[in-house]
């Protein structure tokens, strides 16, 4: 074999070997990245579902508030007319 044909395939060798270092090393960066960000979304998703759950527990509770406020405004009325009669 002639000197230049070895000296091409070594060099295309280790230039497909820093190729496939890079991109296994980008790889890990990104893998990392998006690790990251997925645990930003799942911590931003509980705060919101734990807002949510507050809010609809408010919203089950508003009915019973308005009840009750209807029957004091009742009271108040009856009491109204039996101190003014």
């Amino acid at each position: 074999m002639d000197v230049s044909i070895i000296v091409a395939l070594v060099s295309g060798l280790a230039a497909i070997l820093t190729v496939i270092i890079n991109v296994r090393a980008s790889n890990k960066e990104m893998t990392a990245k998006l690790e990251r960000t997925q645990a930003v979304m799942e911590t931003k998703l509980d705060n919101l579902i734990t807002e949510v759950r507050e809010h609809n527990n408010f919203a089950k509770r508003m009915p019973v508030v308005e009840e009750q406020i209807k029957v004091i405004n009742h009271r108040l009325d009856d009491l109204e007319k039996k101190g003014g009669a």
